[in-house]
């Protein structure tokens, strides 16, 4: 492949990913408004993960990639769906009841730091000077978060928000054990609907579904489902395929910068300098994980 080929195919891997941050940093926001327009978090993580799941679908179909997982690896996918993804995401929905889009998506990022913790303590991984500084960072990050503002930031959000980075860690941990075998789309593809399922179930057991009847709410509903979870699921792993994890990795940390800009353009949700310098110090420690 000549050199004008290579970096063709790492530009577009870039833009794709960086696609892909700008779509998750919008769920944040989406979940403002859908809070706003008084729809619960059942019926919005069962419209997210339905729908963005036969969308994912249609497109492995359309490329003949569909393959429906079997066995031990099918019931891995169900349990990374429907308790660890589903965990995650009704977590972070809770946590926008408490603090503002911009702080959730900074404090959510702290999860690389739980995947060094998790990997250390259960498969005894070697702690280099870089796991310890990254962790550092973190932990400085969500110091300066949490004291940031008394508007935005909440100590019960700051909990929540951070048990949904746990649960994300020990997501990506198990998924990345089941990567070495399966295409990353066709995790997702069973994955998203185990999640969906799950909020299907509690929704049901406590009458917190609902069916919008006006057109704005299922606007929120579809954006969520597709700009926030199928777009940036697919361009991530089309993007990941070209430029490598590590890269991929770095370039995500565009994210909650994302988040943070569209909660202050949006909502004027307060932006300070220990903000700032919390979100930069936890994105500092991403980065220095991504590169050691």
């Amino acid at each position: 492949m000549s050199t004008r080929s290579v970096a063709e195919r790492e530009r577009l891997g870039l833009l794709l990913v960086l696609v892909s941050a700008v779509g998750f940093g919008t769920l944040g926001i989406f979940g403002v408004y859908a809070q706003r327009a008084g729809l619960s978090i059942p019926t919005v993580l069962v419209y997210r993960f339905l729908v963005a799941a036969a969308l994912v679908w249609a497109l492995l179909v359309l490329t003949g990639r569909a393959e429906l997982l079997r066995g031990r690896v099918l019931g891995i996918a169900i349990a990374l769906g429907g308790l660890g993804y589903a965990t995650q995401s009704g977590l972070y929905f809770l946590g926008l009841e408490f603090m503002t889009a911009g702080l959730v998506a900074v404090v959510l990022y702290t999860y690389p730091a739980f995947v060094v913790l998790i990997a250390v303590a259960a498969i005894g991984e070697r702690v280099t000077r870089e796991m310890v500084a990254a962790l550092a960072l973190s932990l400085v990050g969500i110091a300066l978060v949490s004291g940031a503002t008394p508007a935005g930031a909440s100590p019960v959000g700051i909990v929540v928000v951070l048990g949904a980075a746990l649960a994300y860690s020990f997501y990506i941990t198990v998924s990345r054990a089941v990567l070495r075998t399966v295409d990353p789309l066709v995790l997702s593809a069973h994955v998203l609907p185990a999640a969906g399922v799950t909020f299907l179930l509690v929704g049901s057991a406590t009458g917190g579904i609902a069916v919008p009847t006006a057109p704005v709410p299922w606007l929120i509903l579809l954006s969520i489902a597709v700009l926030a979870t199928a777009l940036p699921v697919v361009t991530f792993f089309a993007g990941l395929e070209l430029i490598g994890a590590s890269r991929a990795g770095i370039v995500s940390t565009a994210e909650p910068p994302v988040t943070v800009a569209l909660g202050a353009l949006l909502f004027a949700e307060p932006v300070g300098v220990a903000t700032v310098l919390g979100g930069l110090s936890i994105l500092a420690g991403v980065v220095l994980l991504e590169r050691g």
